[in-house]
């Protein structure tokens, strides 16, 4: 497209890593693996500390972040910070402005199983569906929850939604769960 910002071909990775640091807040690997594990977790993935640590060093060398040794807390050790540039901030606004959005992908342990049902015995199929509905509910809660500890802070506006978005699909899941356990009774006696 014609006035568009050449981007540079980054991994998703090195995104959303970059969208962490997009916050104006000085982080380190450990708090953008933390903060991963409890925004981006919820509705894409999170990548590994291995991964967070290689995307920051690769978007140090684009000039996109910067850092800085801290000073230890009461003998633990140094530890880098990192903070997003202009250069990073107009990046990720461009990619995330421009880029073409991915469908999603639906890579469904519990259904693969459900699938295979026929290979299983029927307990081991329940089994499955009713350990998937209550880590939908227990991950349900965890989306509430950091939805409602984001507050009204407007600058949190977008991943409050995005969480909210969260906890309704993981509903979702839960009910689908439930209901998929229902047909499996009802199949079972119609035999």
């Amino acid at each position: 497209m014609p006035g568009l910002p050449e981007l540079p071909a980054l991994p998703a990775t090195s995104w959303a890593v970059l969208g962490l640091l997009s916050f104006g807040r000085e982080l380190s690997g450990y708090d953008c693996k933390k903060w991963a594990d409890r925004s981006l977790g919820l509705f894409y993935w999170s990548p590994s500390f291995s991964q967070i640590y290689s995307e920051l060093r690769r978007l140090e060398a684009a000039g996109y972040a910067t850092s800085r040794l801290v000073a230890p807390e009461s003998g633990s050790r140094d530890k880098r910070n990192y903070r997003i540039t202009d250069a990073g901030l107009a990046a990720v606004r461009a990619w995330a402005g421009t880029a073409p959005v991915d469908p999603p992908v639906l890579k469904h342990g519990p259904l693969l199983r459900l699938w295979l049902g026929h290979l299983l015995a029927p307990d081991r199929v329940r089994e499955v569906l009713t350990g998937h509905r209550d880590r939908s509910e227990t991950l349900r809660r965890r989306a509430a929850a950091d939805a409602a500890e984001a507050g009204a802070d407007e600058a949190w506006a977008y991943p409050r939604l995005t969480l909210t978005w969260a906890e309704r699909y993981y509903a979702a899941e839960r009910d689908l769960a439930e209901a998929m356990l229902a047909d499996i009774e009802r199949a079972e006696g119609e035999r």
